[in-house]
């Protein structure tokens, strides 16, 4: 289900948008899953931490509606596996895609970790997407190949696979100055 908040202490009313059913399927249900509480399907707080029901796949796309704070650092929205691995304390998860926006230097960056090693950040782009107190979309796309990131409906970047297993791709995590208003 859709999810729209109003402040970062609300807890919003549950509600669904008909025109991303499509997208609506690849968080699961009872669906978003924080370190700190089993079902927290009515709070999208930051930072966030949720489950992608089955795990990635060539098709699936995530969506990731927000609004850049006023005086913003950076955000991040990273597609991780192995979540429960990370709650034992066992080897560091691996990263198919960590997106990383840095507002000082405008630039919007993206890399992964496999095996517990980073690649290096892969740093250019048409322009930079983001201004503060603004709204924002951010569509990934899986495909066989790549993941193709698109911001307000333009394609940014590809990003090819480092991570080949996409099942094991299960987690999304956003981080840094934003409000999140929509996941799916």
């Amino acid at each position: 289900m859709a999810v729209q908040t109003a402040g970062k202490d609300a807890v919003p009313p549950v509600m669904k948008n008909v025109e991303d059913d499509h997208l609506n399927d690849s968080l699961g249900n009872p669906g978003l899953i924080s370190p700190d509480k089993e079902d927290i399907s009515h709070q999208l707080t930051v930072p966030f931490s949720g489950r992608i029901r089955s795990g990635m796949r060539p098709g699936k796309k995530i969506l990731v509606m927000g609004i850049v704070d006023l005086e913003p650092d950076s955000l991040d929205v990273s597609l991780t596996c192995g979540r429960d691995s990370e709650k034992a304390g066992t080897t560091p998860h691996d990263v198919a895609l960590k997106l990383t926006a840095r507002f000082a230097d405008r630039q919007f960056l993206r890399s992964a970790r496999v095996n517990g090693k980073w690649t290096g950040e892969e740093a250019s782009t048409a322009y930079f997407p983001f201004i503060p107190d603004q709204p924002f979309r951010i569509e990934i796309h899986c495909e066989h190949q790549r993941f193709r990131i698109f911001v307000d409906g333009h394609p940014l970047f590809d990003f090819y696979h480092k991570v080949k297993s996409f099942s094991s791709i299960d987690t999304i995590q956003i981080r840094g100055d934003l409000l999140i208003t929509k996941l799916g």
